[in-house]
């Protein structure tokens, strides 16, 4: 088999190599991103391997179709960037639920330390033989009240981390596992206790800005927010001017509404176009990675094993157990039994 992967990194190509060795998949490497201008690429390709960024839209969906391709791999967890409903009938979806959760779950953890305890500062400093103590104060996680907004894999790890820490651990989630142990409460409630929040949940039409103005009169002042999960859970505009009044003392962001544009390319020669993002990047009181929190050896290997399963197997059976179904409705609703084709 053949597959078109795009928006290939460095880092992304020796794992895929080696289960495409291991498993007769003949992975073609192209560091553009998926979209109507690129999406003549996969001419003559059994299927194509997606990322975040890619743009997977109808008029996409319609080309590969029309190309003969098949398999659509999503070498990700998230899929808000494919229109699925366009690709039933035509493509057959599969998505990477888990690579490595504890990878993700620790990555909040270290920007969250990294922004209360200003070790980012502190490591700037010192550089500069600087090591005056002066504006570097933090504060103690024992006992503090922090918000998880999804109880999902992720989230899980997360609150098992921060238990380790001592803290207060309350979650909300629209689906609750009351036999969890997990302490659920209203997400008014969340907003309301929290001193910190830290956002483990997919993007949907429900969760699209989660985070906005008027959400920000129910938050704790100084409340620090994580976000590791998709950018657009954020409203960035009402999250800069959150930070403005004061009422945000710190965000830690891994993702960023807009991202598409601007993570995972240098731009460190030229002028950022993007005004929000400049601007959130200008505060002391924000971090921001490029949507890094997956990047480890363990998750990469995962990420090319499983992403090859769910080619094998969709080719070999024309379903997998990580197929994202449209027919169901559920999109993820048959995973861990499918075994029967969407169509």
């Amino acid at each position: 088999m053949k597959i078109a992967l795009f928006d290939a990194k460095p880092y992304d190509i020796p794992a895929f190599k080696r289960q495409g060795e291991l498993r007769g998949i003949d992975f073609v490497f192209y560091d553009t991103r998926l979209c109507a201008d690129t999406v003549t690429l996969a001419e003559g390709c059994d299927g194509v391997c997606v990322f975040v960024n890619d743009t997977v839209d109808a008029a996409v969906v319609d080309r590969l179709a029309a190309m003969g391709v098949k398999i659509l791999a999503l070498r990700c967890a998230g899929y808000n960037n494919v229109d699925l409903k366009s690709c039933y009938g035509k493509l057959h979806a599969a998505h990477v639920p888990a690579y490595s959760p504890y990878a993700v779950a620790e990555h909040a953890m270290a920007m969250l330390l990294t922004s209360v305890r200003r070790i980012h500062k502190a490591y700037i400093r010192t550089k500069d033989f600087n090591f005056s103590l002066n504006g570097l104060t933090g504060f103690v996680f024992h006992g503090k009240p922090v918000g998880v907004i999804g109880t999902g894999r992720i989230g899980r790890i997360f609150i098992d981390i921060c238990r380790g820490f001592g803290m207060n651990v309350i979650a909300y989630d629209k689906f609750p596992d009351e036999s969890s142990g997990i302490n659920y409460v209203s997400l008014d409630e969340l907003f309301a206790k929290s001193d910190i929040i830290s956002l483990h949940c997919p993007l949907n039409e429900e969760t699209h800005h989660l985070i906005n103005r008027s959400t920000l009169d129910k938050l704790k002042t100084g409340v620090v927010i994580v976000n590791t999960s998709r950018g657009a859970l954020i409203d960035a505009e009402a999250l800069l001017e959150g930070i403005k009044l004061r009422k945000i003392g710190a965000a830690c962001l891994d993702v960023y509404e807009e991202e598409e544009d601007v993570f995972f390319r240098d731009f460190s020669g030229h002028i950022m176009s993007d005004d929000t993002l400049a601007r959130l990047i200008s505060m002391p009181n924000v971090l921001v990675t490029s949507h890094q929190a997956f990047l480890t050896e363990e998750a990469l290997e995962n990420i090319a094993e499983t992403t090859a399963e769910n080619i094998i197997a969709l080719a070999r059976d024309g379903f997998c157990e990580n197929e994202l179904c449209y027919r169901c409705g559920r999109v993820e609703s048959c995973r861990g039994g499918k075994r029967e084709r969407c169509f």
